[in-house]
């Protein structure tokens, strides 16, 4: 069965380039739900020509999320492929960087991340309908808002993708691929927008205002001091405050990154920023942190270990060189699923490079690799 599928990958491969030419034609900026949507619209679209099932989960302001299953009255358990339709690039990027493709590469707003991992998937499943496996449903589900950590859903795609995940053998993430390795953990993120205010006056007489811009400085500096690569680590990269170049500023803002391993280490976060937060080191200023935004991190786990063991011992056999397991420091909502107890695998998409760059792109040898990772996995459970 397998080798048929990979032949039949082959046979599909450059209707699945013109499949990822599409979808990157698409902007899709997370800020722009008619966008988001429009990629849903076209992925359910070819969904609905195989007659495989299609489950939307509507959303006000984000895209709606979507769930495609083929084989749905399968008796297995299901296995789970993902990617996420939104992208980083504003809209009107694609005049700067229009999609097209050379010899070796796709070139386009969000075709590596992760656009790219939408085709691979698809792919994959259409393949082996081809081949007639019915074993175990296979799922493909896609995320609308995961480039903000689903902040504009409040976190409803997160319960949806769970849902539709629950009871899977597996669970296929297809962020962007490095070579060699599947991703098994990753750090979580917090963003915190921190508010000062201090007291106004005119530059001449400085010396007896209160500077907020002043306070929120000491204040970046004593953050970032967390730099552990392998714990926490903390980046303010926006700020903004004063009124004048000649006047003593009384508000500033400013917002922080901080990134961490486990979730224990969130309750070391919230003090930390708690307790600088409530430090004023220009007297008479004030502060307030408020969290925006987080997202859990990928713990290590034993099932997820066992799942990229099984992956390899199936390479093995069918010609795929074995993964090493990798950690990263950016997020995904693949910690959600493993957090929920469902075996995970993540960056199983395409390779590629400069991500959330005008220069991103794909390899284009590596969509057809993705879908028979993929495949094979999806096969060799049953």
């Amino acid at each position: 069965m397998i080798q048929k599928v990979f032949s039949r990958i082959e046979e599909l491969k450059d209707e699945y380039i013109r499949f990822l030419l599409d979808i990157t034609a698409i902007e899709s900026p997370t800020s722009s739900k008619v966008g988001v949507d429009a990629v849903g619209a076209y992925v359910t679209e070819r969904a609905r020509a195989h007659g495989w099932q299609i489950k939307v989960h509507k959303e006000r302001l984000a895209g709606d999320a979507v769930s495609i299953t083929m084989n749905p009255g399968a008796e297995g358990a299901p296995v789970c492929l993902s990617a996420h339709m939104d992208t980083v690039h504003p809209l009107g990027s694609i005049r700067e960087m229009p999609v097209y493709t050379d010899e070796e590469k796709i070139y386009g707003p969000g075709v590596y991340d992760c656009k790219g991992g939408i085709a691979s998937s698809f792919l994959a499943m259409a393949a082996m309908e081809d081949c007639g496996f019915k074993a175990r449903p296979i799922k493909l589900i896609l995320q609308s808002d995961e480039e903000t950590g689903s902040r504009e859903s409040e976190k409803r795609t997160i319960a949806f993708m769970c849902e539709e995940a629950k009871g899977a053998a597996a669970f296929l993430n297809c962020e962007p691929h490095k070579e060699g390795y599947a991703t098994l953990s990753r750090k979580g993120i917090a963003t915190y927008s921190v508010s000062v205010s201090g007291k106004a006056i005119h530059a001449s007489e400085c010396y007896n205002g209160i500077s907020a811009i002043k306070e929120a400085a000491y204040k970046i500096i004593a953050l970032e001091k967390k730099q552990d690569p392998e714990g926490v680590t903390v980046c303010c990269g926006l700020i903004s405050g004063g009124t004048a170049k000649n006047t003593v500023a009384e508000k500033c803002s400013f917002t922080i990154d901080i990134r961490y391993t486990t979730e224990k280490q969130l309750d070391e976060v919230r003090q930390f920023v708690n307790d600088i937060t409530a430090t004023s080191f220009v007297p008479g200023s004030a502060s307030e942190a408020v969290l925006q935004n987080h997202r859990v991190p990928m713990e290590l786990t034993e099932r997820n270990i066992q799942l990229l063991e099984k992956a390899n011992t199936a390479f093995k056999v069918y010609g795929i060189p074995p993964l090493a397991r990798r950690h990263k420091f950016g997020g995904s909502d693949a910690a959600y699923v493993t957090a929920a107890g469902i075996p995970c695998l993540d960056s199983l998409g395409v390779t590629g490079g400069a991500g959330h760059t005008r220069d991103e792109f794909a390899m284009l040898a590596s969509l057809p690799l993705s879908a028979k990772m993929l495949a094979v996995i999806a096969l060799s459970l049953s």
